[in-house]
């Protein structure tokens, strides 16, 4: 079969084609789940499947790529194929998607005078290997040879960062190289500016945007005078950030936005059909004067909810897109009440472990990227004197909880843009900074930089020089938390932290449960063998989705590390998701 980009619009196999696609990131949903969200793509009326690929997904590690399990990209393009859905692969290197580092490796990232976006060959060697290890398995899943996968995308909205036209053409020989013969694309805001800096004539360009359709396509059509019109991220939704509102858009607004998009004869790519969830700590960041790190969830306010049920604006959409195709009388399932419990949780010690954990010694203050680019934490030590008093960091990033002496003494956010701790008086002692990375930043000028304390970091009498900084791998936290003899907590009184808590638990098998984290401060949250991500009081995110199939019949384990202080050692699964309110 031929996909192609026709001066009318797109065709397959010489016959219009209408492109009205759903975005859904593999690697934010539970592989067993890909099968169930493919075919309410296909309820929903899509033809086509769309997602990112996060390069740092599959190579955490210089040297390491993997395509297994999680990481197996290639089942899940087949299992979109089984249920009768081409597929638009989306493989950067720059992703944004409010995903970690953009989708960026650290080990890339953190090169002494790495150009990150250019053709810098510190970026694009890297990058000719990264496609070489990831294209093959797109290249003969394409249309072309008896596949599903109709467009490949260069890059990503590229012309709100730069406009360098080589490097673009870099990136497409680079695809092309590795037998990539389907139609390749740019997308860009629907601006002028945007699609002028990041397009070539010789790709097609689709635009991005979530509202005033008509007015966006005709912005479209000023820069692409023939070829088809695309939408290829309707914004149906918004992520959430810690300590903002939750994100909610009208169903009905944009229901109607969709089918003037439709009624153009625009093609379309739901951004986002399922949004999923951010495990692992993956999420983003973005900084533009304000840190806001993403929240664990990844809701979007989508059609299909983290959970996978679909919600008003699903059938919303249903309805429009059943305008332009013939629809099945297949619908999902609505939501269904979660099962309820409570865990009383016990206190693990640990805490001698990761303060001994190995460091290396610096004359100066250095950064995480200089002690393990991959690192989320580490804990730097130094002696202070009675004569420093306060101890100021250029920078910190991004909360850094300080020990004196082994008593806590303060935490510094950079959210709140703070950066000065002041130490007891008249004492001589060891000062202890555990630094946490809560999420690289994703999106403009500040993508790359590195985490940990930046310096110099000066007091009132002098700069501090002489510094050691470990940095441990907290997924180390579970096993060593269940290879110890936990102490009962009073289920009815606060516990301070950074304390480690494990409890135990059984479940219904494949039933999705959703965590209530309001007895909680801020910290990780293991289930079995996956950590569902990062919880915060700061909101607007109340619990954490707890994916069916992690569960196992007998046993199930839960392990929270606390960094801040637990108003019940108690974990409490709730029958819904909740989100946190929806203004400002």
């Amino acid at each position: 079969m031929v996909f192609e980009v026709a001066d009318e619009g797109f065709r397959l196999d010489g016959a219009p084609f209408q492109v009205i696609s759903g975005s859904l990131h593999y690697f934010r949903v539970h592989p067993d789940l890909w099968e169930d969200r493919l075919i309410k793509a296909r309820q929903l009326g899509l033809n086509t499947i769309d997602t990112y690929v996060a390069w740092n997904f599959h190579s955490s590690r210089r040297g390491e790529f993997g395509l297994d399990g999680w990481r197996d990209l290639g089942r899940f393009l087949d299992l979109a194929a089984e249920q009768g859905l081409k597929a638009i692969v989306r493989p950067g290197p720059y992703i944004c998607a409010e995903w970690r580092n953009a989708g960026l490796p650290t080990w890339l990232t953190a090169q002494d005078g790495v150009r990150l976006r250019t053709s810098d060959p510190l970026y694009t060697d890297p990058t000719a290997q990264y496609f070489s290890q990831l294209l093959p398995l797109v290249a003969e899943r394409q249309i072309t040879r008896g596949g599903n996968v109709v467009m490949v995308q260069v890059e990503n909205e590229y012309g709100a960062y730069g406009s360098d036209k080589n490097y673009l053409r870099t990136l497409a020989g680079l695809i092309r190289d590795q037998g990539i013969d389907v139609p390749l694309f740019t997308c860009d805001q629907a601006n002028d500016e945007m699609l002028s800096r990041g397009g070539l004539p010789e790709l097609l360009s689709t635009g991005t945007f979530g509202s005033r359709s008509k007015e966006r396509l005709e912005v479209l059509r000023r820069h692409q005078p023939t070829g088809p019109l695309m939408c290829t991220e309707f914004w149906n939704g918004w992520f959430d950030s810690w300590g903002q509102h939750h994100h909610t858009t009208s169903e009905a607004d944009s229901a109607a936005d969709l089918d003037d998009l439709l009624a153009a004869g625009g093609s379309v790519n739901l951004y986002m059909l399922h949004g999923g969830t951010n495990f692992a700590l993956t999420n983003g960041a973005n900084d533009k004067g304000s840190y806001m790190p993403i929240t664990t969830s990844y809701d979007y306010d989508a059609p299909l909810r983290e959970d996978g049920s679909p919600s008003p604006k699903y059938h919303a959409f249903r309805e429009v897109i059943s305008r332009y195709t013939t629809l099945t009388d297949e619908v999902p399932e609505d939501f269904r009440p979660a099962p309820e419990l409570t865990v009383h949780l016990h206190e693990a010690p640990y805490w001698a472990e990761v303060a001994q954990s190995e460091s290396v010694g610096f004359d100066r203050l250095p950064d995480m990227d200089d002690v393990d680019p991959d690192a989320f934490f580490a804990i730097y030590s130094t002696d202070v004197t009675p004569e420093d008093r306060v101890v100021m960091f250029m920078e910190v990033r991004d909360r850094a909880i300080c020990l004196f002496n082994g008593r806590r003494i303060a935490t510094l956010l950079r959210c709140d843009h703070e950066r000065s701790v002041v130490l007891p008086d008249g004492e001589w002692g060891l000062l202890q900074v555990l630094v946490e990375d809560l999420g690289r930043v994703n999106y403009a000028q500040r993508i790359g930089e590195a985490k940990g304390l930046i310096g110099p970091a000066i007091t009132t009498a002098r700069t501090i020089t002489d510094w050691e900084v470990s940095a441990f791998d907290h997924n180390l936290l579970p096993g060593l938390a269940l290879s110890k003899h936990p102490a009962p907590l009073n289920p009815e009184a606060p516990a301070p932290g950074p304390l480690l808590m494990v409890g135990r638990f059984t479940a219904p098998r494949g039933r999705d449960l959703f965590l209530d984290t309001t007895n909680f401060g801020t910290g990780l949250v293991w289930i079995n063998d996956l950590l569902l991500g990062r919880y915060w009081s700061a909101g607007p995110t109340r619990t954490m989705y707890v994916p069916g199939p992690i569960l196992v019949p007998g046993e199930n384990t839960i392990v929270v590390w606390e960094l801040n202080a637990s108003n019940r050692p108690v974990a409490e699964f709730v029958q819904e998701p909740r989100l946190g309110n929806t203004e400002a």
